[in-house]
């Protein structure tokens, strides 16, 4: 009987944490379209953050952005479309 309760428990546990991870586990957000910052927002806070805005595209989730840093190094990364904040690694 403690084997079967002990294997209850332990599969619980498996289950909570696969549905804790959602789609994250992939790399990937589920924010709602309600929630995302505007485009015009986000070039904002990259702008004050030093980068120059070259484009920005919605891509899996997130924005896609390509930027110049200030040291004139062209670089692409994705950010958070809610928060704003950079994804290192997001699509990698």
């Amino acid at each position: 009987m403690r084997k079967i309760a002990l294997a209850t428990v332990i599969a619980a546990i498996g289950l909570s944490t696969a549905a804790t991870a959602g789609d994250n586990t992939r790399g990937r957000l589920n924010v709602p379209a309600a929630d995302w910052k505007s485009a015009a927002e986000i070039k904002d806070k990259l702008v004050s953050a030093g980068y120059t805005v070259r484009e920005i595209e919605k891509d899996d989730g997130a924005y896609e952005v390509d930027v110049i840093d200030k040291d004139g190094t062209r670089m692409e990364f994705h950010v958070h479309p809610a928060t704003g904040e950079i994804l290192h690694g997001y699509d990698d």
